[in-house]
């Protein structure tokens, strides 16, 4: 049996144990020399899988051992598109934060911050490999644990009461799924044999009542997650905190859970439910959209704005996952990867901003682009990239996603298209007050990025701008899937490869 997914697990683990447990006279550069080594590794493995995985053929390189057979519990393993989406996206970012926070780490607690980030990447990969739903909620809840502790760990002043506030809200969250995973055991066995597999659970019939209850378990917690109006109010704080790169793990990594698990347990395993909710989930996401892009433009922190953001972007993956057709949920899974390249982006800019200048304050900044025209460039294309510029993949994937939407409705698309011109206020005017006209006094001279920094953020660029001309490489692995999860709630209609080659510059 090929065990390539166990061992993509097993490496960042081994990695953090290794990290956390070197000879504190070894000094700091070891810890953060082993942290990389893992890291790298993990990104081979990871290319490796997805060298293996051939894109139409559903759940591939699966792996399935029996853990508690009573209850029908296995350690079951497995990827299909999405999922590899997923676990590419973690292998790339987790060294890039890695590099980008050489000294963001206190002194005498570097060895704990890499241990905590190695730990994170192995417990995300778990989930998006996930194929035994007990399976998931473990590892979905042990996610929390190196999470809380780089938060509370590592950051500002204040990071103490945002990590007890991201825990508290994730474990209500959790309870919430822990009460929907039970009810799905009940169900399986009912049926016969109790399982918690995702291939046995997806073969049962569900009545109506229980689908909608298991829904509302899983949907609040996954809302949580992502995150979605209303249950969103930790994620500003948490931003604001944090390192940026424990922020980029968070938002650009973790919070992608939330969405991944609509679409593979709600929509998967819940078809008739998600229809059912689908009113008022498009309502909330609305609104996500709409409040998110309204209540960043306000803000005065740069982090707590670029977090703010991703509220929007967040709601635009959901309105898409929800409107059930092709277009919609092609570009929610397209918006997933490209969120992460270009919030990452901005991010680590910020985080690069603030310790040049020592403040994070909008107001506090400005005329940064005359001392640091590379910095400010980089900021630039972060911000078009998040106001939805064509020729930047976020582009690509927010246009699917209202397409998507005006099939759905008119009126949806509509508001959809108001959160566009929204988020060009936020970006431009960030942008604006920070990088443009005269420097502040009392602020320091903001120096230009260096090498290593410039080269830790051109993999980003380079993925946004050639993702932005062409997206088919990612979209020939996603629109099998969605094809297959469509086909599962019951709607079939045409992939939208036409877009993509209208994009790529081909016709059809």
């Amino acid at each position: 049996m090929n065990m390539i997914l166990t061992l993509l697990i097993l490496v960042p683990l081994v990695g953090a144990v290794v990290t956390a447990f070197l000879p504190s006279g070894q000094g700091q550069a070891l810890a953060k020399q082993t942290a990389l080594g893992f890291s790298l590794l993990t990104l081979v493995l990871g290319v490796v899988v997805a060298a293996q995985f051939t894109a139409g053929d559903g759940m591939q390189l699966t792996e399935t051992y029996e853990w508690i057979p009573a209850l029908g519990v296995h350690f079951a393993l497995g990827v299909d598109g999405l999922g590899l989406l997923m676990v590419l996206l973690t292998v790339v970012l987790v060294p890039i934060v890695i590099v980008a926070g050489w000294g963001d780490a206190d002194e005498g607690n570097t060895k704990a911050f890499f241990a905590w980030v190695l730990a994170l990447e192995a417990m995300s990969l778990a989930v998006f490999l996930a194929t035994d739903v007990f399976l998931f909620y473990v590892v979905f809840e042990a996610t929390l644990i190196p999470a809380f502790f780089l938060i509370g760990g590592f950051g500002r002043e204040g990071r103490g009461r945002a990590a007890t506030k991201f825990l508290i809200y994730q474990l209500a969250g959790g309870l919430v799924m822990l009460a929907s995973v039970i009810g799905l055991y009940v169900v399986s066995a009912d049926a016969g044999t109790p399982s918690f597999l995702l291939s046995d659970l997806a073969a049962l019939e569900i009545s109506e009542t229980a689908q909608r209850w298991i829904f509302l378990g899983f949907f609040i917690a996954f809302a949580i997650k992502a995150p979605m109006f209303p249950v969103h109010t930790w994620l500003a704080d948490t931003t604001s905190k944090a390192t940026p790169g424990t922020s980029v793990l968070l938002v650009c990594v973790l919070d992608k859970i939330g969405t991944f698990g609509m679409l593979r347990f709600c929509l998967g395993l819940l078809p008739d439910a998600s229809q059912w909710a689908t009113p008022v989930v498009i309502v909330l996401a609305l609104i996500s959209i709409v409040y998110g892009a309204l209540v960043a433009i306000g803000q005065d922190d740069v982090l707590r704005l670029i977090g703010l953001t991703s509220l929007s972007h967040f709601g635009f993956i959901v309105l898409g996952i929800f409107v059930f057709n092709s277009t919609g949920a092609s570009g929610a899974i397209l918006y997933m990867v490209n969120h992460g390249l270009a919030t990452a982006l901005m991010f680590l800019v910020a985080g690069f901003l603030i310790k040049r200048s020592g403040t994070a304050s909008i107001r506090a900044m400005g005329g940064v682009e005359k001392t640091a025209p590379v910095l400010a460039g980089i900021f630039l294309v972060g911000g078009l990239a998040a106001a939805g510029l064509p020729g930047l993949s976020p582009f690509v994937s927010e246009m699917l996603v209202i397409i998507g939407a005006f099939k759905y409705a008119w009126w949806v698309g509509a508001v959809a298209v108001l959160a566009i011109v929204l988020a060009a206020v936020y970006a431009l005017w960030m942008y604006q007050r920070t990088m443009t006209g005269p420097a502040r006094e009392n602020v320091p001279v903001v120096s230009d990025l260096g090498g290593r920094e410039v080269g830790i953020l051109a993999p980003l660029l380079l993925a946004l701008v050639l993702f932005g001309f062409y997206p088919m490489p990612l979209l020939d692995v996603i629109n099998p899937d969605v094809e297959d999860t469509l086909t599962h709630v019951g709607v079939s209609d045409e992939a939208p490869t036409v877009v993509g080659d209208a994009l790529e510059g081909g016709h059809k």
